[in-house]
């Protein structure tokens, strides 16, 4: 233990020492900060609350580390932030011009605190001190306190007082916001804080004398006992989510399945957790493996009932997929993150033990715990329960091989079919990517992508928003572009039209920043979630299913997206309508991102699923 921490004897922030800083103002220390904490990007929509920090980063630290990054709407800015952090694993700032420029960023916001992601918000405002505000404009963007409509799903705020404060508070924010469970933090700075000038040159501190708190660890003892429930299963089961964005936890993970001959099941749209060729990597057979449970380990699933139930749309009734003896562990942080403002962690459900530990530290223990329990076991009782696994193993690994092959079946016959099936659409990517290293940054047309794609890297897929706003998806993928830019990958963008005409913007962002962004339309011309819905409603209460069109679908008129992304600078084709364009579009607008490093956009209408 730091004997300091523990005596309350630790030097402020401004006694640690660094080299002297040329701040002359208060956005002038702001850059300092972002610098010190290894901020390499600032996006910002222009905005006069912010014009200090703004000017500080163009002409103090010269548009570099922190690079400007414009973007046409805030929301973009946030959500590229979100996507950036997820395909870097470091956090991103974006400038928020008061009370509008923080409104129209809040669904962004809201996307990164579902998901769990750190962003840091830099907020400027109109003066707090009232004889200096313009009439009018400073007074309606001046609120008390600005955060406010934003606060329930953010992890952190403040709003630092003078240039002293300004460095304790960033340090704060910083940690909250990295630290476990990670999510987004706010920082509101007056305008006159920003634009005065310091009184003396300020101490920046180093931030290794401010470490980052460890994550929370699990309890060896509460760990013990659930080796011993997992060995001595007949049916152990391992649900995973999310955890690619944890250093080695991929690997721990399959150690631990091989010991227990459990299959493992992803709860994708938290993002790659498992290779898909691992032999006990059995997603997509939820039915037929949870049927068979009578033990499940839960590692950072975020909504447990999601996982063991089934739902029908129609009556909104939930049924289980397990035995009503089947009995779950749960590790993860979902505790320390729950509001009463939205309940995300779904039902209560009754459990054999509970643990709060990030996972990939909890698995770290528990592959120890349960190879030690196991090599005991085998030295007291032989190893007749070995061959059980060994049987059990087999079992699970005839499963996934039958349920592959008729996965590859069902996509080749798809391959011809006009408008193209979403299997078929999948297909074709792949086979055009190749030995392409890549980056899925959004959607993976309805699983197709898991399915028929070697998911290898624990990095491979960034997951969805969290939050299911729409307009995450192209701002997301240009955040992960950007943190892709200079390691040779190609990410790509599965994008929904309807998603899409929310921020299009983004593409001009994309253009102008030179990413290697490849954005593939899953163009079904509706907003045919909703469409959906109507159609089951109306065909449940005996009214016209072919009216569920209004007010859902995009057409009359259709819209050109491949006109609407060259009108932003970004290379593009479509829309593809027929099956056998389909190869050759995708090949033409790869080698423009792969060659060029430039985004490009190819239009293809699908299926509606």
């Amino acid at each position: 233990m730091d004997n300091r921490a523990s005596t309350n004897t630790h030097p402020s922030v401004l006694e640690t020492r660094r080299e002297p800083s040329r701040a002359r103002y208060g956005s002038d220390l702001i850059v300092d900060l972002l610098q010190a904490f290894g901020i390499e990007y600032v996006a910002a929509n222009p905005g006069a609350t912010f014009r200090g920090l703004h000017e500080s980063l163009v002409n103090y630290a010269g548009d570099v580390r922190p690079h400007l990054v414009e973007v046409c709407h805030e929301e973009i800015g946030v959500a590229m932030a979100h996507g950036y952090a997820k395909a870097s694993g470091r956090p991103m700032a974006v400038a928020l011009h008061n009370v509008v420029g923080l409104v129209h960023a809040s669904m962004a916001i809201f996307n990164a605190w579902c998901d769990r992601v750190p962003v840091l918000l830099l907020g400027g405002t109109g003066p707090m001190d009232a004889t200096r505000r313009r009439p009018w404009i400073d007074w309606v963007h001046t609120a008390l306190p600005q955060v406010e409509p934003v606060r329930p799903f953010l992890k952190w705020d403040d709003q630092p007082a003078s240039h002293a404060a300004m460095i304790e508070s960033f340090i704060q924010a910083h940690h909250q916001a990295v630290s476990d469970p990670p999510g987004p933090v706010y920082l509101c700075y007056d305008v006159l804080l920003q634009e005065d000038e310091l009184s003396a040159p300020p101490d920046v501190p180093d931030p290794g004398a401010y470490p980052t708190p460890t994550p929370p660890a699990a309890d060896v003892g509460a760990l013990r006992g659930v080796a011993d429930l997992l060995l001595g299963a007949r049916g152990p089961v391992i649900v995973v989510e999310a955890l690619g964005r944890l250093p080695g936890a991929g690997g721990l993970l399959e150690e631990l399945a091989t010991l227990l001959a459990a299959p493992v099941l992803e709860v994708t749209r938290g993002g790659s957790s498992v290779r898909n060729s691992f032999e006990l990597d059995l997603t997509g057979c939820e039915d037929k493996v949870l049927s068979a449970a009578d033990v499940i380990l839960a590692l950072g699933v975020r909504d447990l009932e999601e996982v063991i139930t089934r739902t029908d749309d129609t009556t909104r009734t939930v049924t289980s997929r397990c035995s009503p003896d089947v009995r779950i562990v749960d590790v993860g942080l979902r505790a320390l993150g729950a509001r009463s403002w939205l309940p995300e962690g779904g039902r209560l459900l009754p459990l054999a033990a509970s643990i709060t530990s990030r996972p990939d530290l909890a698995l770290g223990l528990l592959v120890e715990v349960a190879r030690a329990r196991r090599d005991e076991s085998w030295q007291r009782d032989g190893q007749a329960d070995g061959q059980a696994r060994v049987e059990r193993a087999a079992r699970w690994t005839d499963l996934r091989q039958r349920t592959r092959q008729q996965w590859q079946n069902q996509a080749q016959r798809s391959t011809g079919e006009e408008p193209i099936a979403l299997a078929a659409l999948a297909l074709a990517l792949g086979e055009a990517l190749g030995a392409h290293p890549w980056v899925l940054a959004n959607q993976t047309a309805r699983g197709w992508t898991r399915r028929l794609w070697n998911w290898e890297d624990p990095h491979a897929f960034l997951g969805t928003g969290g939050g299911a706003g729409q307009g995450y998806g192209i701002g997301a993928s240009v955040g992960a572009a950007l943190a892709h830019r200079d390691t040779g990958r190609v990410v790509v963008n599965l994008q929904g039209d309807g998603d899409l005409l929310y921020t299009p913007s983004a593409l001009w962002t994309a253009a102008h920043e030179r990413l290697p962004l490849l954005t593939v339309m899953l163009n079904n011309r509706s907003y045919y979630q909703d469409e959906y819905h109507q159609r089951l409603l109306s065909v449940t209460r005996g009214r016209p299913a072919e009216r569920a069109g209004i007010g859902t679908q995009i057409t009359d008129p259709a819209v050109d997206f491949a006109g609407l992304a060259r009108s932003m600078g970004v290379f593009a084709i479509g829309p593809v309508t027929a099956a056998d364009a389909l190869p050759d579009a995708l090949d033409r607008a790869l080698r423009v991102v792969v060659e060029e490093r430039r985004p490009a956009l190819v239009d293809v209408i699908v299926q509606p699923r």
